[in-house]
């Protein structure tokens, strides 16, 4: 099933090979509910609780490459979600600073990727907005939630030659967009096909 969903990543236009390896690797029924598990390997976006979902495969891969990890590269994700996005990037080996609002979320996904043995991914409950100052610069950033703005304090916390990739838009259609700092006020914006998000949201939300 996963060799299938691959193929049809391909006929969509994914050709970057080690992405694709990294998706035909990663089992992605892990990270979806029980009641999901058998269409995990299809082409679609699924929710997985706190009105959140696990973004279809093609837009994991299309974020992926847009990215342009490298190994060893920081690389900070705003929306840990179920946690597939954060393990594919770890198993490109980029070392993954991933933070969630949702609490439940967070602990979830944290249990997940420390049993899957992605030691290079470290999970934070935290207001994305705000992202990691305490670890920035970060060579990367990945924002997989709607934002209608970018927000300033995630430009800051990307490094001079760094590129951010976020969906950008304040309706239910958001358009991808790639921002490299060119330098320290000066950087420079690239837009992509549009997607569907989830709204990107402030502050944390406790477990009740």
């Amino acid at each position: 099933m996963r060799r299938l969903l691959i193929d049809l990543l391909r006929e969509k236009g994914i050709f970057d090979e080690a992405v694709l390896a990294a998706m035909n690797a990663m089992p992605r029924h892990f990270f979806l509910d029980k009641a999901f598990e058998e269409w995990a390997y299809e082409d679609k976006a699924f929710p997985i609780g706190n009105k959140q979902t696990i973004s279809q495969p093609y837009t994991v891969a299309y974020q992926t490459i847009l990215l342009e990890v490298n190994k060893r590269d920081k690389v900070l994700e705003v929306g840990t979600g179920s946690g597939y996005q954060s393990a594919i990037l770890a198993s490109l080996g980029a070392r993954v600073f991933t933070i969630e609002r949702q609490e439940i979320l967070f602990h979830k996904a944290k249990k997940l990727l420390a049993g899957l043995g992605l030691g290079n991914v470290r999970c934070y409950f935290r207001d994305g907005y705000k992202g990691l100052a305490e670890f920035a610069p970060f060579d990367r950033i990945i924002v997989t939630a709607g934002a209608p703005e970018i927000p300033k304090l995630l430009l800051e916390q990307l490094k001079i030659g760094g590129l951010m990739v976020i969906p950008v838009g304040a309706g239910k259609v958001q358009q991808m967009m790639r921002i490299t700092r060119v330098a320290t006020t000066e950087f420079r914006e690239e837009t992509f096909d549009k997607f569907r998000f989830v709204p990107f949201l402030k502050g944390t939300r406790k477990a009740e």
